[in-house]
């Protein structure tokens, strides 16, 4: 009898073990992501990537003249305007001159791009079930607003995640042959930072970033998006073809959208621009000025960055590179958004951004 009752214990026990592992092996499946899921990750990251490198190197002059108008020293004023100062870069830097800083940028932009992407459509799926959960509609749709949100979120985490990056990129870019000190590139010009100003200076600028990034990418993807519907649904003057639309007309859409966020973030981004040339010893002449002109650039914090600015430059001051931004803006996010598109059907990314 007793025997008979070791044994039953003992078959039960062996029932359990095997019904415990049966059940973590289902929680394992049910938790770890399928390899198909991560490969399909992956391949989103590398379109986003390959768009931004693309979309930035095609504008990579214009990008540069940006910051030089954005930063130069107002009493010694080097660049007047957009045709103007790409003619003056290319007489006094050449040809490579145009692209000085494009290498640091890529290197920033495309685990920028890629990251952005990446977490719009997180963002967008997480936003849209707790929508659909709120409204208990389960075929509800993101609205702008709701895409705003998610853009927005998107661009914080990839702006902040590639900040110290923009911070020396925008110091390379500005720096000439006849600056006082080089930079001998991004790896060099990070660690001269943090040796001479420390870990904080690789995050100056950001609060303004962040301020900016908010409307700038959160309207990018919301017009974006919001026209695609409106063309897709509507299907004026014969854009758009079995509920698909071609190249050009989203290339058209990023262009708005890009005029759009731009237009609204500018202030802001000249601000932050100021605020990373704060600190820089043996900064470029187009910082500091030369001869008589020759001053220092100092600021608190973004509110006395924006004061001073109006002071002594007037109101003007915080679009200055606007012109040469937009040209350079409406190329650049057209062929992100297009290129991204694009590069996702090559490589069969079952996720689109509108999904």
């Amino acid at each position: 009898m007793a025997s008979e009752d070791v044994k039953a214990a003992r078959d039960a026990a062996v029932e359990k073990i095997v019904n415990l592992a049966e059940e973590a092996k289902l929680a394992r499946e049910e938790i770890k992501p399928t390899s198909h899921a991560v490969f399909s990750i992956c391949k989103s990251l590398v379109a986003g990537g390959v768009a931004g490198g693309v979309s930035r190197t095609a504008v990579a002059p214009l990008e540069r003249l940006k910051i030089l108008l954005q930063v130069q020293n107002p009493h010694n004023i080097k660049y007047n305007g957009t045709i103007q100062g790409l003619k003056y870069i290319w007489r006094t830097e050449g040809f490579k001159g145009l692209f000085k800083g494009n290498g640091t940028n890529c290197a920033r932009i495309v685990p920028n791009s890629a990251v952005k992407f990446f977490s719009y459509e997180q963002a967008s799926k997480g936003i849209l079930y707790l929508y659909r959960q709120q409204t208990g509609n389960e075929d509800a749709q993101l609205t702008p607003l709701l895409r705003l949100g998610a853009g927005a979120c998107a661009g914080i985490i990839a702006m902040s995640a590639t900040y110290p990056m923009d911070m020396v990129r925008g110091r390379l870019t500005v720096q000439t042959e006849k600056s006082p000190y080089q930079y001998r590139g991004m790896f060099h010009a990070l660690s001269t930072v943090l040796r001479e100003e420390g870990p904080r200076a690789l995050y100056k600028g950001w609060t303004p970033s962040v301020i900016g990034v908010i409307p700038y990418v959160g309207l990018n993807f919301a017009v974006y998006e919001s026209l695609k519907d409106w063309l897709i649904k509507a299907k004026p003057f014969g854009l758009v073809d079995d509920s698909e639309l071609g190249v050009v007309t989203r290339l058209a859409c990023g262009a708005a959208a890009g005029t759009v966020g731009q237009t609204v973030a500018y202030p802001l981004d000249v601000i932050r621009r100021r605020m990373q040339m704060v600190g820089w010893s043996h900064a470029a002449s187009i910082v500091t000025g030369d001869g008589r002109g020759k001053a220092p650039l100092e600021y608190t914090g973004m509110i006395d960055a924006f004061r001073k600015t109006v002071k002594y430059e007037g109101v003007k001051a915080l679009y200055k590179g606007l012109v040469p931004n937009s040209v350079k803006v409406v190329p650049s996010i057209s062929i992100a958004f297009v290129a991204y598109e694009q590069v996702k059907d090559l490589l069969g990314v079952e996720i689109r951004i509108s999904d």
